[in-house]
């Protein structure tokens, strides 16, 4: 029997188990991913509010001049681009349950049973509780930072996800 030099190798392959799409326990983002998007995110949404903050700093101070002083110019393009990445955002969690973070670390948010998230839910129940919850003295530091530890729970899920019923995947 001849050999054909031309023919599919006849080696034997086993298959290997993938993400089941029902068992969202196993495709749940690691902490690290986590932390890396929630970094991202602040970093890039920073380019539109540290100018902001600096401007209103500048004007409390009825004019003098500061260490970082904010032109006009300056605040009305910091304005463009916090609006430009609040619709960068919208559109990503519309379509993916993503922000610009989640979606450079390849992670997203879905509801707990694994249909996909709402913006509304994303603002309304996952950010704006614990925002306004923080901004409350005393008391807001402490729920934010027990929101931020809960991550270390055997669920990897924090208060905001509770709250909203949502979890973090691999997308």
């Amino acid at each position: 029997m001849e050999t054909n030099p031309y023919a599919a190798p006849g080696a034997v392959v086993e298959d290997t188990q993938a993400f089941d799409g029902n068992n969202l326990e196993a495709r749940k983002a690691s902490r690290a991913q986590r932390f890396g998007a929630s970094f991202i995110d602040g970093l890039v949404l920073g380019f539109g509010t540290v100018p902001i903050s600096f401007y209103v700093t500048q004007q409390m101070h009825l004019n003098r001049r500061t260490l970082f002083d904010v032109s006009g110019t300056t605040l009305a393009l910091a304005v463009v681009v916090l609006a430009i990445l609040c619709i960068i955002n919208y559109v990503l969690i519309n379509r993916n349950g993503q922000t610009i973070g989640k979606r450079a670390l390849s992670i997203k948010t879905v509801r707990n049973d694994g249909s996909p998230v709402t913006v509304s839910r994303v603002f309304f129940l996952r950010y704006l509780p614990i925002t306004l919850i923080a901004m409350v003295p005393f008391i807001g530091g402490l729920v934010a930072l027990v929101d931020a530890c809960m991550i270390f729970g055997g669920e990897k899920r924090c208060l905001h996800d509770l709250i909203a019923d949502t979890i973090v995947i691999n997308a």
